[in-house]
């Protein structure tokens, strides 16, 4: 199996394949239930990169070292630690195990040990069953060996992760001062790593970024990202919120003013264009500018320069501009509420936030890493979600995004105390805890011939026109797949070759096929 780990290890794939890989061969190579993969982070905090057997939820979780005392054992031994079945030490991993069917199982045997790069901790290696007896004395040795051929495939992820990010940002020093930087955008998705992706590549540029979302898909956070991926990170970004900025104080928080300049000025106040200088100014919620504001604004943007109010001293700016609207801008200065010399000053180069209806499976990851932030404040020894209640949470439209999804989870894990349930428990969050509105399911192409047969008294006529006019989406659907299917025959299943017959970019088509149900969504945790 060594051997067989080592060549999986050494091969040229990507970072998270690699260590998917790993996760998988170790379960089972072990015959365990679960494997868990945990970087450490700087602030002693542990989350998984990849995972076997456990939930896909705990994939977004972060783990506080000092909160959670087995990860801490763990982490303070060189050799493999195995905790008796009896032990009193919560298990970070109750109720996570994907074998979910009845309730939590708590009592099971697991064992881990650290891994290290250059003498200091990467992070940890979990290894659980859930049943007593798995990991004897043979098995903690076997684990000695396996850690030492996993360290050496940690030193080469990160080495290659290294090298990229120094290639991409031309600058050793800032590129050594960022590698291992924690992410606080959570997703596996395609939509958001290829937003990342793109997020990374105009990073550097100084060019005017304009963020398009829905509220709540967390605009800020993408803002933060650009800001410390850019040559300017070392100096203060700055945050507006232009929605809460009174029009009659407006001017003077942007620009700043001088001692005298109106009623209540008693001294010079310098505004957020000079608070910024050198760095970042981010205006969150630009569209509610009022149009007076937004006059002066272009002009600072277009000059460079700006003038505290009451005197007509010039001060050179030097700011990156990053704006974010929920609004459609566009639509907008057709309207006349927006300026079209200053959207186009903004929007040089605008980036759509996916909402996270279109994110697929993150909205899980998401879960995972308020319930582990509600766990910690609460005091809990654990809480989960049933699988209706993940089942729910997929289907819902989430209006309100990230920030939606956020509140439901708090909401949900409060309830569950209010009910009587105890913080000494694995709790398990059901669907009716949620309070979610979920639409109720399209009716399917053979419902009217059904109905018929068990007797419903619809009018035949109106049943027939049913059955015989399908919803155009399963029509359309039909069709894709057909024509799909065709094309991957005609290139004797080679993806590539069929999108390009397609029309299709590859990616497209990868997508669409997992929409239609012809592809599995790869990384899915086993």
């Amino acid at each position: 199996m060594e051997t067989t780990l080592l060549n999986d290890l050494s091969a040229d794939l990507p970072d998270g394949v690699r260590l998917q890989r790993a996760a998988t061969a170790i379960r089972e190579a072990f015959a365990c239930d679960a494997v868990g993969l945990l970087m450490l982070d700087a602030a002693d905090t542990l989350h998984l990169v990849a995972a076997a057997g456990l939930a896909h939820e705990a994939l977004g979780r972060r783990f506080v070292v000092a909160q959670h005392p087995r990860f801490a054992t763990i982490l303070s031994r060189r050799e493999p630690t195995w905790f008796d079945p009896e032990s009193v030490l919560p298990d970070p991993y109750d109720g996570l195990l994907d074998d979910r069917k009845g309730s939590p199982l708590p009592v099971h045997d697991c064992m881990g040990m650290t891994l290290y790069r250059q003498d200091r901790p990467w992070g940890i290696m979990t290894l659980d069953a859930l049943t007593t007896g798995a990991f004897d004395e043979a098995a903690r040795a076997r684990l000695l060996r396996l850690g030492l051929i996993l360290q050496a495939a940690v030193r080469v992820t990160d080495l290659e992760r290294e090298n990229r990010q120094l290639r991409q940002l031309g600058s050793t020093q800032q590129g050594l001062e960022r590698i291992g930087e924690a992410t606080e955008i959570l997703g596996h998705s395609e939509a958001i790593q290829s937003l990342l992706h793109e997020l990374d590549l105009v990073a550097d540029s100084d060019l005017p970024i304009l963020l398009l979302g829905e509220t709540g898909v967390g605009k800020d956070l993408f803002a933060r990202r650009l800001h410390r991926r850019s040559r300017r990170s070392q100096q203060p970004m700055i945050q507006v919120n232009c929605a809460a900025l009174p029009e009659s104080l407006a001017e003077s928080e942007l620009f700043g003013h001088v001692k005298g300049a109106f009623s209540g000025a008693t001294s010079d106040r310098p505004g957020r264009f000079e608070a910024a200088q050198g760095g970042t100014l981010f205006l969150d919620e630009v569209g509610e500018l009022p149009l007076s504001l937004q006059a002066k604004l272009l002009r600072v943007l277009q000059n460079g320069e700006i003038q505290r109010l009451g005197t007509d001293q010039v001060i050179k700016t030097d700011v990156r501009i990053i704006a974010a609207t929920n609004r459609d801008l566009k639509a907008n200065t057709q309207a006349g509420l927006f300026r079209t010399d200053l959207y186009h000053r903004l929007s040089v180069y605008p980036i759509p936030i996916p909402p996270l209806r279109e994110r697929d499976r993150d909205v899980l990851i998401l879960a995972g890493h308020f319930l582990e932030f509600s766990r910690a404040r609460l005091g809990l020894r654990g809480v989960r979600l049933s699988y209706e209640a993940e089942r729910a949470l997929r289907q819902y439209p989430w209006p309100g995004n990230v920030r939606e999804l956020e509140h439901v989870i708090s909401r949900a894990a409060l309830k569950m105390l209010s009910r009587g349930a105890s913080r000494d428990q694995v709790l398990t969050i059901g669907p009716e805890l949620l309070d979610l509105d979920i639409p109720p399911p399209e009716p399917p192409a053979d419902a009217p011939a059904r109905a018929l047969a068990a007797g419903d008294p619809a009018p035949a006529a109106e049943s027939a026109s049913a059955q015989a006019i399908p919803p155009l989406r399963d029509s359309v659907e039909a069709c894709q797949r057909r024509a799909i299917g065709e094309a991957l025959a005609a290139t004797r299943g080679n993806w590539a070759q069929a999108a390009r017959a397609l029309g299709l970019d590859p990616s497209n088509l990868h997508k669409l096929a997992r929409r239609l149900g012809m592809k599995h969504e790869p990384g899915t945790l086993s």
